[in-house]
């Protein structure tokens, strides 16, 4: 996954702005996960498990190609067991598109949203059981 420090520049009269691509990857890892159903995001796939980041490294799970108006979201998530796959990422995409383009001005082109894993819940005498594969 690329984090990446450049920036997307504009002119203004008084003068530039600066939006460091890190930016556009924290509002999209942020608004990907404040969806229903997604249990974080993924930080790429180890040994054929995927890892499950917390919200502190929200960036992590996200690759992001901002242009001078544009933008290209890539997105690594993990669902809870039991929702509905293309529902999810379906909100995901529309809620990560308006935060981005609300936050930014950036004209958001696609947002992609991969898959990486599945969190079951705990079984009810508190042996952990989640998981992510």
């Amino acid at each position: 996954m690329e984090n990446n420090f450049e920036q997307q520049q504009s002119q203004t009269d008084l003068g530039t702005i600066k939006i460091a691509n890190e930016v556009v990857a924290i509002i999209s890892g942020l608004a990907a996960t404040e969806v229903e159903g997604v249990a974080g995001m993924s930080g790429g796939i180890a040994g054929g498990i995927a890892d499950l980041l917390g919200r502190k490294n929200l960036s992590k799970g996200v690759k992001v190609e901002v242009g001078e108006k544009e933008a290209a979201v890539d997105l690594f998530i993990v669902v809870d067991f039991g929702v509905r796959i293309p529902e999810i990422a379906i909100k995901v995409q529309e809620n990560v598109k308006k935060a981005v383009e609300g936050m930014t001005g950036l004209n958001v082109v696609e947002v992609n949203v991969h898959i990486q894993g599945v969190v079951f819940p705990e079984e009810e005498k508190g042996e952990e059981v989640s998981r992510v594969r």
